[in-house]
């Protein structure tokens, strides 16, 4: 866990988790290979506990079940301590500016992870933290969620190279984030819906990441709702459906073979 400090006079920052393309291919692969050892470790009930006396503060301005028990039953397993902090916590409630927040938690904590809107706001904080930064959630990317899926994908069915992950849905956080998989060789990704460019800056991104990676563009088969902040809600089940019965998840994903 990096820490800044000093090393021959040089002052070392923090690694931060903020987008999935922060991790080298390198890296997601070391990664994934330590997930296996721990768990297998964790199944046999073996205590391993590296994170003693360490502290994760957990920053949410949005609500969360699966984010918020995942990160915190993980700290505990790994004998570390997680602290929760919802918006009403802390004086963001109260106008404070989102940098002051940072020196303030980084100063008493080992580690930080946000689940939070614009991505901008995340990055503001990294720039302020004296500690790592994950991203739980922004509006732009969700990359804990992505790792989730690629890992128990290899865990199941064995490395995803050479496998397409085929995008049914919006241009959200989700399909952002998988097209940073592909651009750094884990998977290929295809969407089943063009952005589009006329719209929000989120898509006029996405569009230009997709022709900078020359990601293929399958033509548009099914009607998706329009993005916004709140996803993966009630809206979406009401949505019409249709004919189209490849669309069925409500994470607006699958696998292909």
């Amino acid at each position: 866990m990096p820490l800044i400090g000093s090393e021959n006079g040089t002052k070392m920052m923090p690694k931060h988790f903020l987008q999935l393309k922060d991790f080298s291919r390198d890296e997601l692969d070391y990664l994934f290979l330590r997930t296996r050892w721990i768990k297998e470790r964790f199944k046999r009930y073996e205590i391993y506990q590296p994170l003693r006396d360490r502290t994760l503060a957990m920053v949410f301005e949005k609500a969360s079940t699966r984010t918020r028990v995942s990160f915190e039953a993980g700290m505990n397993q790994l004998g570390g301590i997680a602290i929760n902090l919802n918006r009403g916590d802390t004086q963001l409630s109260r106008g404070e500016p989102i940098e002051d927040l940072a020196q303030v938690i980084s100063r008493m904590v080992d580690i930080v992870m946000i689940r939070t809107f614009e991505q901008t706001i995340i990055e503001r904080f990294a720039a302020h933290s004296r500690v790592p930064v994950i991203n739980g959630l922004t509006n732009e990317y969700h990359p804990c969620q992505i790792l989730a899926d690629i890992y128990t994908y290899i865990e199941h069915r064995g490395s995803l190279q050479g496998r397409t992950v085929a995008w049914i849905g919006d241009s959200n956080n989700m399909c952002n984030t998988w097209l940073q998989a592909a651009a750094i060789s884990i998977s290929t990704c295809t969407c089943r819906r063009r952005p589009d460019t006329r719209s929000t800056p989120l898509a006029r991104t996405l569009a230009t990441v997709v022709t900078s990676n020359r990601l293929p563009i399958l033509s548009r088969r099914v009607k998706a709702p329009t993005w916004s902040p709140r996803m993966y809600g009630p809206a979406w089940a009401s949505k019409p459906r249709t004919r189209n019965a490849s669309v069925r998840s409500p994470t607006g994903w699958s696998m292909l073979k």
